[in-house]
């Protein structure tokens, strides 16, 4: 071991995952030992174990353990504390609160100029105190690009500008900044933004000059979000709470909708977002969204799905291809998600089906099937086939447990029929699985 070229000694202590097996290395080898100050990144990870093993004086805390490691670095770039199951340990164990303020300014200023990229997953936010961690991270990191945090209660008082920063995403944590109006001010170059169950959020307003992609999945009541950004292409927003939606962007072109919601969803504004190309919209009421959707004659690629397989009241705007072609008339690619296309045959009426003007603009159409009904399936699908004169491609999944006596005799009529230039492909689909093609 003591022979082999310094590169490569590093090159194998770069490889390992968890900075504890870094440490039993330098323990065990003396030539590890020696080259492990030239690491570049911390990634040290408690195990409940460990948790469990703490009280122990033969056990060295998990804090103690950190604060050596990175005291040993020459340079670090990159730095990931996390506990490996934080739900599972007690609230209020001063060791594994990793957001302390008192344990930060321990090792921040160590790695203030150097540090690129960090990550700390702590406690629940409901297992410690208010956080000053984000403030001193703007004071020490001002080199930062990435960011991530997860579990925590984090203060925005006297937070300063973070220029460098490009790259945020919040996890399952409770943010003292009810408006965002800090966080617009102090990440003023921030491209790429992701909340995740973010609480103590009242009207939140997104308005950052630089943002590219924003993912946002809220499960805490919100009442409104707002976004106005010039630069966003890409936006993923799912609400398992009622919330308003107001969306500005000239610039976006792919845009996820999930409205997972029983209640009737609060509105959806798209207002000067005139590059859309890419739609992916699932929610309990797509007809009544779809109903709400300004016309969008950008949109090339569109997939539906709904949660609801039938209108529940008589006065529920439904889900017809009709409406979908009337809001997006120059869809080429379409995609019909199982619970999208069951509300679809759940509305009989030829109204319904009726797609207008021949819709030669639709190349592709991919339909995911739960056969119920095969000659009712097979009666929809070939009304589509009817009107769109010039597909070229269809591409249609079945359920795999519908796989059998239905599903034949649904194929059977499909390849009775002629549909000139149409080319067939068939799959299989299950809910946990990836889809498998058959050709």
């Amino acid at each position: 071991m003591d022979k082999l070229p310094h590169a490569l000694l590093l090159q194998i202590l770069s490889r390992l995952d968890d900075s504890a097996d870094v440490a039993r290395c330098r323990v065990a080898s003396k030539a590890f030992d020696t080259v492990s100050p030239d690491l570049r990144s911390i990634h040290l990870r408690s195990t409940l174990k460990w948790y469990l093993d703490s009280s122990s004086t033969a056990i060295k805390p998990f804090k103690a353990v950190f604060l050596d490691l990175i005291s040993q670095l020459i340079i670090v770039k990159s730095v990931r504390i996390s506990l490996e199951d934080p739900i599972e340990f007690k609230p209020n164990i001063d060791d594994f609160c990793l957001t302390d303020g008192g344990f930060a300014k321990e090792w921040l200023p160590r790695v203030s100029e150097s540090l690129k990229s960090l990550s700390v997953f702590g406690l629940p936010s409901h297992s410690q105190r208010k956080s000053m961690f984000l403030p001193l991270i703007s004071t020490y990191c001002q080199n930062l690009v990435n960011l991530t945090l997860k579990y925590g209660w984090l203060s925005v008082h006297n937070m300063n500008p973070m220029p460098m920063l490009t790259s945020l995403t919040l996890n399952c944590l409770k943010l003292q900044d009810k408006h965002l109006n800090k966080l617009n001010k102090c990440l003023p170059n921030l491209q790429v933004l992701t909340f995740i169950g973010v609480k103590g959020l009242k009207h939140p307003k997104i308005h950052l000059p630089k943002l590219r992609t924003c993912r946002w999945f809220i499960y805490d009541h919100t009442p409104t979000l707002a976004l106005i950004t010039p630069n966003l292409i890409i936006l993923d927003i799912s609400c398992f709470r009622p919330t308003a939606i107001y969306v500005e962007a000239p610039m976006l072109s792919h845009v996820y909708i999930l409205f997972a919601v029983l209640t009737y969803p609060n509105p959806l504004t798209v207002n000067n977002c005139g590059n859309l190309k890419m739609l992916f919209l699932d929610s309990t009421y797509t007809g009544s969204l779809l109903s709400e959707f300004p016309v969008t004659k950008t949109v090339e690629t569109l997939t539906l799905e709904s949660r609801n397989e039938a209108p529940r009241f008589p006065g529920d705007p439904r889900l017809t291809l009709q409406k979908v072609f009337m809001v997006f008339p120059n869809v080429s690619s379409l995609c019909i998600e199982p619970g999208a296309w069951s509300e679809l045959e759940a509305c009989l009426d030829s109204e319904g089906w009726e797609l207008l003007d021949g819709r030669k603009g639709l190349k592709e159409i991919r339909v995911y099937l739960m056969i119920v009904d095969p000659s009712l399936t097979f009666s929809c699908i070939a009304r589509v086939l009817d009107q769109c004169v010039g597909l070229s491609d269809i591409s249609v999944a079945i359920h795999g447990e519908d796989i059998g006596a239905r599903s034949k005799i649904f194929f059977t009529e499909c390849m009775a029929r002629c549909w000139p230039g149409l080319k067939w492909r068939w799959g299989i689909w299950n809910k946990h699985m990836e889809d498998l093609w058959l050709n």
